[in-house]
């Protein structure tokens, strides 16, 4: 999703002069092009100070973006102003490697263009916002400086949420969907719970008594006005509607921009049934092996009842050791760098996600990474919370994706590229494809020997990205409803009630969450092309290195450099 912007007197400023600077014709060669890169990412990140942050650029620690109709708008003519300066240059003066970074920017401006002006999602969802707000990953959590230090930082963060809160109020058009209002409480709501119960906690041990009446100071006002957001969005349950569909024509039109994927509707459909079909044939398979007298769901439901035994983050933790080592026996990939990734429990703002990981990015360097895993929602039925919990064999891919080979190894390959924007900016379905492969990848290499629960756990994983790849054309270009969709993940995916909701709610807010499975199909199709010559399965490791050396840009072209202009289509 896109970030924010910055103050627009400032940023109106800027774009006078890049207006000018596009109208100055051409630009020359290489030198220029690393200049541009260099310009752009220090201009994106005054719009986007909270992107900056996360990626380590700590002189805009404390910053949060102005949310104004009109902050708004200057950054789009910013952005426009942006590509006609990446346009100008002539490809045939650049080098290779800048030939596909100039067309990587093109995506990240389109992609950027898309969620701002044509989807219009800063007046539409709160998902806009949530995560802008969240000082947890980096201030709270990352050991980047000493703890005094980032208190001066939260300190400013949380000076500006008050004023953000009155924006988002002033921005959102109503009525709001009814899952977009959901996950907006679970944001703000958790976030507010977050900064008063346990963010006093982590800064208690700074010994300065002036900055602790500062952090007391803002850090109350920010609750406050977060708690107010929250009921604020309470109030509009009564009216919310279920009018959250993007439409086929713009889902499209998100796909070209975003990952430059031309496929029309009803053929890109049909290449995920295809796949749902295949995993559920092997699902069948795989049951048939371990509990042959049992139907396909009694199966899977043995194998998700089998728990482990000292809770998920325990079992995460254990299992990490034995994925890294396959990795290295198999020669699968280079594990670059000596970075660790650490294993928690969500917070609870972000728990409408069962699993994700915070990883530093390209201009930090040496801090681990954190894999969280979330507890089911204490609301729920007894039931209802026990099935939430993964099984082991579920939990394993879940681990698999989030850490070795998934997220985290491609991290640190893509902290560690060439290429300025492929290190910065990550393409949805190149960094959730890369992960969501390397479930499939783990389990070509024979993990656990073969064993069939374990396949049940690779399927399961497989199954529930088939149904979001599905449910999102569905929701969004076929009129497919919340509960049809909730209906096809407990159906097809094997779900449990609380999951196949959070699932199919989730689909409403983000329609990019096929990009699991697109992206997976587009990395096999590209292993497989690039590999036919190449040795086979000999060549994976070889593959995989050069796959993850351009950073997270779109698969397409990734595909253009490995195989040259005429690859062939991506799907």
């Amino acid at each position: 999703m896109v970030k924010r912007a910055v103050s627009h007197a400032s940023g109106s400023v800027m774009v006078v002069m890049l207006l000018l600077l596009a109208l100055t014709g051409c630009q020359r060669g290489s030198r220029q092009w690393d200049q541009f890169v260099e310009t752009f990412i220090d201009g994106y990140a005054r719009w986007h100070p909270e992107w900056a942050v996360s990626i380590g650029l700590h002189q805009f620690d404390g910053q949060l973006p102005d949310f104004s109709p009109v902050a708004l708008q200057t950054e789009v003519i910013w952005l426009k102003a942006q590509r006609q300066l990446a346009e100008n240059f002539d490809p045939a003066a650049l080098s290779e490697p800048q030939r596909m970074e100039r067309e990587n920017a093109h995506v990240i401006i389109d992609g950027e263009l898309f969620w701002l002006e044509e989807a219009q999602w800063p007046f539409k969802s709160p998902t806009y916002y949530t995560g802008v707000l969240d000082p947890g990953g980096v201030y709270v959590n990352r050991e980047y400086a000493p703890l005094d230090q980032r208190l001066r930082a939260y300190v400013a963060h949380a000076g500006g949420i008050p004023a953000v809160a009155e924006q988002v109020k002033a921005n959102l058009k109503l009525p709001l969907p009814k899952t977009y209002v959901q996950r907006g409480r679970i944001g703000f709501g958790g976030l507010a719970s977050f900064l008063e119960d346990d963010v006093p906690d982590i800064f208690a041990p700074v010994d300065d008594a002036v900055l602790q009446a500062e952090f007391r100071s803002a850090n109350t006002a920010a609750v406050q006005a977060l708690k107010e957001l929250d009921e604020w969005l309470e109030a509009q349950e009564a009216d919310a509607t279920d009018d959250f569909a993007l439409g086929a024509e713009l889902f499209s039109k998100m796909l070209w921009a975003t990952q430059r994927i031309d496929v029309p509707l009803d053929a890109l459909e049909a290449i995920g049934r295809r796949d749902l079909e295949r995993n559920l044939a092997a699902m069948a398979a795989a049951c048939k092996a371990y509990a042959p007298d049992k139907t396909t769901a009694e199966c899977i439901a043995m194998v998700q009842d089998d728990k482990p035994d000292g809770g998920v983050v325990d079992e995460a933790r254990n299992q990490l050791v034995g994925l890294r080592q396959l990795v290295v026996d198999e020669e699968l990939v280079t594990i670059p760098g000596t970075e660790e990734a650490l294993v928690d429990e969500s917070p609870p703002h972000m728990r409408w996600n069962s699993a994700f990981i915070d990883i530093p990015g390209p201009y930090e360097e040496g801090l681990p990474s954190t894999y969280y895993i979330s507890p089911p929602d204490p609301s729920w039925s007894e039931q209802e919370q026990r099935d939430y919990l993964p099984g082991k064999n579920d939990l394993l891919f879940t681990s698999v994706h989030e850490v070795w080979p998934g997220h985290f190894l491609q991290f640190l390959h893509g902290n560690r590229a060439s290429s300025r924007l492929g290190a910065a900016f990550g393409s949805y379905a190149f960094v959730e494809g890369w992960a969501h492969y390397a479930e499939e990848l783990m389990w070509e290499v024979n993990l656990n020997d073969g064993d069939p629960a374990t396949h049940i756990g690779q399927l399961l994983n497989a199954l529930l990205r088939n149904v979001r790849y599905l449910s999102a054309i569905g929701l969004h270009s076929k009129g497919m409803t919340v509960e049809e969709s909730e209906k096809m993940f407990q159906e097809l995916a094997y779900q449990d009630v609380g999951t196949a909701r959070q699932q199919a709610a989730r689909g409403t807010f983000d329609p990019g969450y096929l990009n699991y499975t697109l992206g997976k199909l587009m990395i096999r199709r590209l292993r497989a092309d690039w590999t036919d010559s190449r040795g086979g399965r000999e060549a994976w490791g070889a593959f995989h290195d050069s796959f993850l050396s351009f950073g997270s840009p779109p698969v397409p072209l990734v595909r253009k450099a490995m195989l040259g202009e005429d690859s062939g289509p991506a799907l």
